[in-house]
C-alpha cells in the first residue's frame, strides 16, 4: 500500500474519492473471470462452495485462473478501502477550509457527487467479498437482499441530497457559470444516480423472493430514469458549451465519463430484464439482450475514439499522465477502463455466447478476451501510476526542493 500524504486541507479535491472508486472497480473486473469463465450452476453468481469445487477439480488451467482472479481480488478490496478511508480522513479536513466553502458555491459543487458513488461501490466490494470467502452465505442470501436494498436506499438518498442542494441553489441563484461548463464534468451526479441503479437491480435480478425482487427492481427503475432524463439535459448543456468556447483542457477526461455510466445503465437494464424474466413471467430471448449490448458498446466506443483524439490533440496524456501537471481529474481515466472491460464481458458471454454465435472456450472466444485483458492490464498500471503520482507521500528532500 502507499504511504499516502496527510493533512492536504486545501490541495484537497472530492475528486480523490474517484481513486477509490477505480480500485473498488479493479475488484470487479477480477470478478468478472469467476462470473463467466468458472461454473455455478446452482447460483447467478460464483460462491465460496463453486470455487471450492473448482480448485478440488482436475482442471488446471482453471484453477490458476480462479486463484488469480481471488488475489486480484483480495489485493484491490485492500486497495480500495485503505483509500476510502484516506479520502474520508481528508475530506473532512478539507471541509473545514475556505476552499471547501468556494467549491459549495461553484459549479465545481458537484464533485461531492464522488461520495455516494465511491460508496455505492463499496457496497459492491462488499457484497462480493462475502459471497467468495464466507462459506454458506447463499443460504441465507435473501435475508441480505433487503439489507443490500436497505444500503443503497441511505446511499441514494446522500446522493438525492447532495445534488438536489446543489440544483436548488444554481435555480434559485442563477450562479451558474456556462462558460465554464465546457465538459461534462456535471455527468459525474448522473454516474452516482446509476451507480446506486445498478445497485438496486442485484437484489431485484437474484431475489427469488417477489416482493423483495420488487422493490429493487421500483428503485432501480428510479434511479435509472432519473439518471437518463439528466443525461440528456446535461449531455446538451455540456456540448452547447464545448461547441461554443472548445473544451476546457484539464476536464477534458470527462468525455469519456460516459463510458461507465453507459456500462452501469445497461447492466441494470439487463439485470432488470432478468427480475422480470424470473420473478414476473416476462420472457426474454437472447437476441434482445444481444441488441442491447451492442447499442451500448457502440455508444461507448464512438465516445472512447472521440475522448482519445481529443485529449491527445490537447496534449492531456504528456501533461497529466506522463507529465508534471497534476490535477485529481485524471483518476477519472481509471473508470472508463474498468467500465469498457465489464461491458466487454457481458458482451461475449451474455451476448454472443449467449445467442449460440459463439462457442466458448474456442480460439475465437479467447482472441475476442485478449483485447479486454490488455485494458484491464493498462487500467491497472493506471491506478498504480496516478496513485504513486498524486497521493504518495514525497519523501522530505523532495518536499525541500
Amino acid at each position: 500500500m502507499f504511504n499516502l500524504r496527510r493533512n492536504i486541507g486545501d490541495d484537497y479535491s472530492p475528486l480523490y474519492f474517484l481513486s477509490a472508486l477505480g480500485a473498488g472497480g479493479a475488484v470487479v473486473t477480477f470478478f468478472m473471470y469467476l462470473m463467466f469463465m468458472t461454473p455455478h450452476k446452482a447460483t447467478p453468481i460464483p460462491t465460496w462452495e463453486s470455487l471450492q469445487a473448482v480448485l478440488q477439480g482436475d482442471n488446471l488451467m482453471l484453477q490458476i485462473l480462479t486463484l488469480t482472479a481471488l488475489l486480484g481480488i483480495v489485493i484491490f478490496s485492500f486497495l480500495h478501502m485503505h483509500l476510502l478511508v484516506w479520502n474520508v480522513r481528508e475530506y473532512r479536513y478539507f471541509s473545514q477550509t475556505a476552499t471547501y466553502q468556494k467549491l459549495r458555491n461553484s459549479n465545481a459543487e458537484v464533485q461531492r457527487m464522488a461520495l455516494p458513488l465511491t460508496f455505492a461501490m463499496s457496497i459492491n466490494v462488499g457484497f462480493i467479498l462475502g459471497a467468495l470467502f464466507v462459506p454458506g452465505l447463499w443460504s441465507v442470501v435473501e435475508y441480505l437482499f433487503p439489507l443490500a436494498i436497505l444500503a443503497f436506499a441511505v446511499t441514494g438518498w446522500f446522493a438525492a441530497r447532495i445534488f438536489i442542494g446543489f440544483m436548488t441553489r444554481v435555480l434559485v441563484t442563477g450562479h451558474f457559470d456556462c462558460s465554464r461548463n465546457n465538459n461534462l464534468s456535471q455527468m459525474l451526479a448522473i454516474f452516482a444516480f446509476g451507480m446506486v441503479g445498478v445497485g438496486f437491480s442485484a437484489s431485484a435480478a437474484m431475489s427469488h423472493n417477489q416482493l423483495t425482487s420488487g422493490i429493487g427492481l421500483m428503485l432501480s427503475l428510479m434511479f435509472v430514469s432519473a439518471a437518463g432524463l439528466l443525461a440528456v439535459t446535461k449531455l446538451i448543456l455540456g456540448f452547447r458549451s464545448m461547441l461554443e468556447h472548445g473544451i476546457d483542457r484539464e476536464s477534458s477526461v470527462s468525455l469519456w465519463i460516459i463510458i461507465p455510466i453507459i456500462t452501469v445503465g445497461g447492466i441494470a437494464m439487463y439485470r432488470l430484464s432478468m427480475a422480470m424474466h424470473h420473478n414476473f413471467g416476462v420472457h426474454v430471448e437472447p437476441i434482445q439482450s444481444l441488441g442491447l449490448l451492442t447499442v451500448l458498446i457502440s455508444i461507448q466506443l464512438l465516445f472512447a475514439v472521440l475522448g482519445y483524439a481529443v485529449m491527445k490533440k490537447l496534449g492531456y496524456f504528456d501533461s497529466y499522465v506522463y507529465g508534471k501537471e497534476k490535477s485529481a481529474g485524471s483518476f477519472a481515466l481509471i473508470c472508463p477502463g474498468v467500465a469498457g472491460y465489464v461491458l466487454g464481458f457481458f458482451f461475449i458471454h451474455i451476448g454472443l455466447v449467449g445467442t449460440g454465435l459463439l462457442e466458448k472456450n474456442s480460439l475465437t472466444y479467447f482472441f475476442l478476451l485478449v483485447p479486454l485483458v490488455v485494458l484491464q492490464i493498462q487500467t491497472l498500471w493506471g491506478l498504480f501510476h496516478l496513485s504513486g503520482k498524486l497521493l504518495k507521500q514525497q519523501p522530505a528532500a523532495v518536499v525541500a526542493a
